[in-house]
C-alpha cells in the first residue's frame, strides 16, 4: 500500500470497458489469439526436478548480500522481496479471478510502471541470477513468492506453506482491465466518490497505478475511519474478510520501511518503460543525492514500523495501540503519523549505523485502530501474538495462491492442505469408473428424462462457470446443485431443484445396482455430450464423443458461499441471458481459452440446439445444424433494430415479415470481419459435417475446462471426437 510516485501516462490499452462504444467491425480479438512462447516443455515436470531445499538456501543468502548497487535496508533483501512478492499478488481480484502473481506479469507494463511497484523492478534484478541458473525448474511466479516466503522465515517467521506451479506469461496481458484511467494516479472509477461502494467491478484498488490503498487516506485525506472503509472494500474484492485484512497488513508492515527521502516529484525520473533504452529496463532513477540507500525514494513515505524491522515479533500492534499518533509531514512530503511522547528514538537508521529514528505509522494503519471491527480484531492480535502468528500465515500463503486454483494445481514438497478458499472436491471413489456398456446404459437413461436443450443447457452451465484467470468453476463438484448456484437468477430456468431430483434418482438406482459408481457431476457431463450426440444423428451426422469419468461431488459444507458467487455471469452471450453485450460475450469466451474460431461453433452451435431465447436461426431446434450461420449472412435477410434494448429482427427482404429475432452477441459474428469470415466458412455447404465436429470438439473441451489444470493451455481438444457423415449436408 505504498504511496505512489510521479504521475505517469497509462500506456495500457483498455482491452474491453473503454471499447464499448467501438464499432463492432473494430472490436480487438487480441484476447482470444493469446499464445504461450517457449513453453516446449512440462513446466510441472521441470518443477517437480527442482532442488528446492538447495534454491531456498541460495535465496537465504542472497537476503544477506547487500549490493552496491543497490544496497539492502538494514543489511536484508528480506522486507525488499516480502514487498515484490506482496505486489505480485496483490492483484488479484476475486470478481474476475484476474491478476495475481501467476505468469509474472509483473515483469510487463502496465503492472511495470505503476507508481505503487516503483523499484520493485531491482527487487527481480537482483533474483535474476537465481533465475538464470535454474532456468525452466522455476518459473518468475514462483520465484518471486518463493522469496517473500524465505524472506519472512528468515526474518523469524513460520509460514503455511509454498506451492509452485505458476507458468510464465511472455507479453503484456491484453485480456485484464485495470480501470478507465489513462493517467497514473487519477481517480475515475467510483460513480460516486462520496461512496465508496460504488468503485467500478471488477477493479479493485482506488486509482489506476496502486495496488490497493492510497496510505495517505481517500485522496489523500489522512481520515482513518475513511481510509477503512477503502480498505475493508479493496481487500474484500481480492476474497478477504476483516481478520485476514487485519492480518496482512499488520503482518507487512511488521517488516520493512517505507521510503521517502525527498519528495518524489522532479527528483524520480521515468518509470521502466518509459526510461533511456541504456537503463535496460530499469526505471525510477533517483536524483536525489546518491539516489539510493539512505536517499532512496519510492513512495514518498518515510520510516518503519518497528524497531526491529528484520525481525518477526508484536511490535506494530505494540506500537499501534501504547502511543497516540499525530499528523506529520515526511521528508519525502507525504502526510503519516507520528508517536506522541515516544521517548529515545530506537528504530535503527536502515543505512546510517548510529542512527535512531521514531517508529510511523500511514493513515491505513491508524484504520485498524479506530474502526471499531478492526480495533476488535487488532486487540486480539495485540494480546495473543500467536494467533496472530497464524492468521498472518494463512492469510499470506491464500494471497500469494488464490490465483492458482484447486489444490491439485499446487506442486512441491512444501504445499498446505486444501483450504477452503481452493473450492475442495472429495477424492474419487474407490469403486470402479463406468465403462463403455454403462456409459450407454447411463445416456440412455438420461436421454429418456430430459429434452436436449435441457440436457446440452445444464452441461453449459455447469461446465461454463470456469474461469481460466483462477481455475475456479467448471462442471466437477456439481456444484450447480449447490448453493449459491442452484439460486443464482441466470440458472432460474433450469428448473434446478427437479433436474436435481431427476439426475439423483437416476444416479442412486445406478449405484445400487452396480460395482462401480457414477457421480452427479458426471451425470451432468455425460448428459451434455449425449445430447450433442443425439442432436448431431437428427441431421444425419454420427458422433461419438468419448467421456472419461471421476468427476466427484462437492459438499455444501466444503463450498464458500460468498466466494462462489463471484462466478456467476451477468450476461452469458454463450445463452444470450442478460443484457446483450458482444464484450460480455468476448471476455467469457476469454475465460474459457477459446480462440475466435471456438467461440463462433459453440454460439452457433448452442443457438441450433435451442439454448437461448433470441437467435434461434434455425426451424429445427434441437438438431445440430450450421443453421445459424447459414441464416446470418443470407442476404435474403435485412437486419432492424426493435424497442427492445439490444433486440434485432430479421425480416424478410421480398415481404417485410419477421423471420428472426437476435442480439448483439449474434450479429457481431455478420458485422466484424474476422468472424465474418468465420461464419462465411461454416455457412459453406461442405462445412456443416466440419462445423458439427468441430463444435463437439470445443464443447467437450469445455466440459472438461477443469480436469486439466495444470496443463489446459497446451491442449486444445480434451477427449475426442470421432464422426462419420452418413449424409453430406444438413
Amino acid at each position: 500500500m505504498a504511496r505512489p510516485g510521479p504521475m505517469s501516462k497509462c500506456p495500457f490499452f483498455h482491452h474491453l470497458e473503454s471499447d464499448k462504444n467501438t464499432p463492432p467491425g473494430k472490436m480487438d480479438l487480441r484476447m482470444l489469439n493469446q499464445v504461450k512462447h517457449f513453453q516446449h516443455f512440462s513446466y510441472a515436470d521441470a518443477f517437480n526436478s527442482l532442488d528446492l531445499k538447495t534454491l531456498k538456501s541460495e535465496l537465504a543468502t542472497l537476503m544477506t548480500t547487500s549490493q552496491d548497487w543497490w544496497p539492502a535496508d538494514y543489511g536484508n533483501y528480506g522486507p525488499f522481496m516480502v514487498r515484490l512478492a506482496w505486489h505480485a499478488a496483490g492483484t488479484y481480484r476475486v470478481g474476475d479471478g484476474r491478476g495475481g502473481a501467476n505468469g509474472g506479469p509483473m515483469r510487463f507494463y502496465p503492472l511495470s510502471t505503476w507508481p505503487d511497484n516503483g523499484n520493485l523492478d531491482k527487487a527481480r534484478r537482483l533474483l535474476y541470477p537465481l533465475k538464470q541458473k535454474y532456468g525452466k525448474k522455476i518459473s518468475w511466479g514462483d520465484l518471486m513468492i518463493l522469496a517473500g516466503n524465505v524472506a519472512m522465515e528468515n526474518m523469524g517467521f513460520e509460514t503455511f506453506g509454498f506451492a509452485g506451479g505458476r507458468e510464465d506469461i511472455w507479453e503484456t496481458e491484453s485480456d485484464v482491465y485495470w480501470g478507465p484511467e489513462t493517467e497514473m494516479l487519477v481517480n475515475e472509477r467510483y460513480e460516486n466518490k462520496a461512496q465508496r461502494e460504488s468503485l467500478q467491478h471488477p477493479l479493485g484498488a482506488v486509482q489506476m497505478g496502486l495496488i490497493y490503498v492510497n496510505p495517505e487516506g481517500p485522496d489523500g485525506n489522512p481520515d482513518p475511519m475513511l481510509s477503512a472503509q477503502d480498505i475493508r472494500i479493496n481487500f474484500g474484492r481480492m476474497a478477504m474478510n476483516d481478520e485476514e485484512t487485519v492480518a496482512l497488513i499488520a503482518g507487512g508492515h511488521t517488516f520493512g520501511k517505507a521510503h521517502g527521502a525527498a519528495p518524489p516529484g522532479d527528483n524520480v525520473a521515468e518509470d521502466p518503460i518509459n526510461a533511456p533504452i541504456e537503463f535496460q529496463g530499469l526505471g525510477y532513477t533517483n536524483n536525489y543525492q546518491t539516489g539510493k540507500g539512505k536517499d532512496t525514494i519510492t513512495s514518498g513515505l518515510e520510516g518503519a514500523w518497528t524497531s526491529k524491522p528484520t525481525q518477526w515479533d508484536n511490535g506494530y500492534f505494540e506500537n499501534l495501540f501504547k502511543y497516540e499518533w499525530e499528523l506529520v509531514k515526511g521528508p519525502g512530503g507525504a502526510q503519516q503519523w507520528s508517536p506522541k511522547n515516544y521517548g529515545d528514538a530506537d528504530v535503527p537508521d536502515a543505512h546510517v549505523k548510529g542512527v535512531f529514528h521514531k517508529p510511523i505509522m500511514f493513515t491505513t494503519d491508524l484504520a485498524l485502530r479506530f474502526d471499531p471491527a478492526y480495533e476488535k480484531i487488532s486487540r486480539r492480535f495485540l494480546e495473543n501474538p500467536e494467533e496472530f502468528r497464524l492468521a498472518f500465515a494463512k492469510a499470506w500463503y491464500k494471497l500469494t495462491h488464490r490465483d492458482m486454483g484447486p489444490v491439485t494445481r499446487c506442486l512441491g514438497p512444501e504445499v498446505a492442505k486444501e483450504q477452503l478458499w481452493q473450492d475442495p472436491t472429495p477424492a474419487p471413489s474407490k469403486a470402479p469408473l463406468i465403462n463403455d456398456a454403462e456409459i450407454a446404459e447411463l445416456k440412455k437413461a438420461l436421454l429418456d428424462s430430459l429434452t436436449i436443450t435441457e440436457l446440452v443447457e445444464l452441461a453449459w452451465c455447469s461446465a461454463g462457470t470456469f474461469r481460466k484467470t483462477d481455475f475456479r468453476g467448471g462442471a466437477n463438484g456439481a456444484r450447480i446443485f449447490l448453493e449459491p448456484q442452484i439460486s443464482w437468477e441466470s440458472n432460474d430456468k433450469l428448473n434446478l431443484l427437479t433436474s436435481k431430483k431427476i439426475f439423483t434418482t437416476i444416479q442412486e438406482k445406478f449405484n445400487s445396482s452396480h460395482e462401480s459408481n457414477v457421480s452427479l457431476a458426471d451425470l451432468i457431463v455425460l448428459g451434455g455430450m449425449a445430447a450433442v450426440e443425439k442432436a448431431a444423428n437428427e441431421a444425419f451426422i454420427s458422433i461419438s464423443i468419448d467421456f472419461t469419468p471421476g468427476r466427484t461431488d462437492a459438499t455444501q459444507e466444503n463450498t464458500d458461499v460468498v466466494s462462489f458467487n463471484y462466478l456467476e455471469r451477468q450476461q452469458d452471450g454463450f445463452r444470450n441471458y442478460g443484457l446483450p453485450s458482444k464484450h460480455a460475450l468476448l471476455d467469457k469466451a476469454h475465460q474459457l481459452s477459446l480462440s475466435a474460431p471456438e467461440m463462433a461453433v459453440l454460439v452457433a452451435g448452442l443457438r441450433s440446439l435451442g439454448v437461448g431465447q433470441n437467435g434461434i436461426l434455425t426451424k429445427r431446434p434441437g438438431v445440430l445444424s450450421n443453421d445459424f450461420f447459414v441464416n446470418l449472412v443470407d442476404m435474403a435477410t435485412e437486419w432492424v433494430k426493435t424497442d427492445k434494448p439490444g433486440i434485432y429482427e430479421g425480416k424478410s427482404r421480398a415481404d417485410g415479415s419477421t423471420m428472426w429475432t437476435a442480439t448483439e452477441n449474434d450479429l457481431i459474428f455478420g458485422s466484424h470481419p474476422e468472424l465474418r469470415a468465420i461464419a462465411e466458412y461454416y455457412a459453406q455447404a461442405d462445412s456443416a459435417v466440419d462445423f458439427q465436429n468441430d463444435f463437439a470438439k470445443t464443447f467437450c473441451k469445455v466440459m472438461n475446462l477443469d480436469r486439466d489444470l495444470c496443463n489446459y493451455m497446451k491442449k486444445y481438444t480434451f477427449g475426442s471426437v470421432k464422426s462419420k457423415a452418413n449424409v453430406g449436408c444438413c
